[in-house]
């Protein structure tokens, strides 16, 4: 094998190295960003839910009212009870009565 040929092999395991690092270093950030967030339920616009939206509804955007509270949008942990939302609404880690679709 020529120096040249070796050059080029080494460089493409490394880069080959250097990519399957940034990818798990990608892949922990991700993680740990989801891990730092919590349900919060009542906050979201209608159709931006990230999940539970009720009875008739599948998961995620199926809510059909804003401020729907039996449907939740991830937030940031311990901001989901102090948002300040319209009509003195205010979000909760548990499923609301409110603003449910009849």
């Amino acid at each position: 094998m020529s120096n040249a040929t070796k050059s080029a092999f080494g460089g493409a395991a490394l880069a080959g190295a250097v990519a399957v690092a940034l990818s798990g270093a990608q892949l922990t950030t991700a993680t740990d960003a989801a891990a730092a967030n919590v349900k919060c339920y009542g906050v979201s616009l209608a159709g931006q839910n990230d999940c539970a939206a009720g009875p008739g509804t599948t998961c995620q955007g199926t809510s059909t009212v804003d401020y729907q509270g039996n449907a939740w949008k991830y937030v940031e942990e311990g901001t989901c009870t102090s948002m300040e939302l319209p009509d003195n609404r205010m979000g909760s880690l548990e499923p609301l009565e409110r603003d449910v679709p009849a």
